[in-house]
């Protein structure tokens, strides 16, 4: 059998496995492309983590995902020092794949490199799948920029919202030598009152298709979710590209980012 590389997967009650990407993997591709991943840590309690001096002020990275920073009594602020933590304000979903896998699998040598001496090369086997995968992110805008007694500007907190988005609009991942574009091809959601990832598990996919059905009834469930949401996709993708433009009023992907990215700045605005 030799050496097997495995991908992540999960099961559905269909006995069907989907294989996904953690949400731990997409947090870390959007730090390194943002230029966020500068945030310092440090061991001293013997545990990985970010620096109790780090601060949201000054690092995007914990601002939008949150932290948890422990101290010792000559660090801390009391004799007891403690721990300080802050929740995420940007959460991620897995991306969990919306077509089952099904055991395709890769055969790996290294006989280039072992021709040049007539060495022994050995045989690896890697599971790959190609597919259309959806994740869900959820922003509370509330909070973002705010912590205990810190506050940032409304034109910073803007901005970095706009660079995440930016981030998510032009994604990739770098993978055992090859570069995957994780630039999405389908995107709907807005900005609400109600802080609900309305379209999470919603996204459906029929033999090449998008069901419409599903979300159609989403957006008629509220007036709020309705009047809200923005809809884009890539032309030719998906085999109901027709129908998706015409029943959910789908506009082009780069034009739904700059509507939420419009969404962002306005809502800032009505903070000053």
């Amino acid at each position: 059998v030799g050496n097997i590389s495995t991908l992540k997967k999960m099961s559905r009650g269909n006995y069907e496995q989907y294989t996904y990407i953690s949400r731990q993997a997409i947090r870390y591709n959007i730090m390194q492309q943002a230029g966020w991943d500068n945030t310092p840590v440090d061991g001293k309690s013997g545990v990985v983590q970010f620096a109790p001096s780090a601060t949201i002020r000054e690092y995007p990275e914990i601002d939008l995902f949150g932290y948890m920073k422990t101290s010792s009594k000559e660090e801390g602020k009391n004799d007891k020092g403690g721990a300080s933590t802050r929740s995420a304000v940007v959460r991620l979903s897995n991306a969990i794949a919306l077509e089952p896998y099904q055991s395709d699998l890769e055969f790996l040598t290294n006989m280039g490199l072992a021709r040049r001496q007539n060495l022994e090369n050995g045989i690896a086997q890697s599971e790959i799948h190609r597919a259309f995968y959806t994740y869900t992110i959820t922003a509370d805008l509330d909070r973002i920029g705010i912590d205990g007694e810190i506050s940032i500007p409304e034109v910073e907190r803007a901005k970095r919202m706009n660079i995440f988005l930016d981030t998510v609009q032009f994604l990739y991942r770098d993978i055992k030598g090859r570069r995957e574009n994780m630039t999405p091809v389908f995107i709907i959601g807005g900005r609400y009152e109600r802080k609900n990832p309305f379209f999470e598990n919603r996204i459906v996919l029929e033999k090449g298709a998008i069901r419409v059905n599903t979300l159609t009834e989403i957006l008629e469930s509220s007036g709020d979710v309705k009047e809200h949401t923005y809809v884009g996709l890539t032309s030719g993708i998906f085999a109901n590209d027709t129908e998706l433009k015409q029943t959910l009023k789908a506009g082009s992907v780069a034009e739904t980012f700059g509507q939420l990215k419009k969404e962002v700045e306005n809502y800032y605005g009505e903070s000053n």
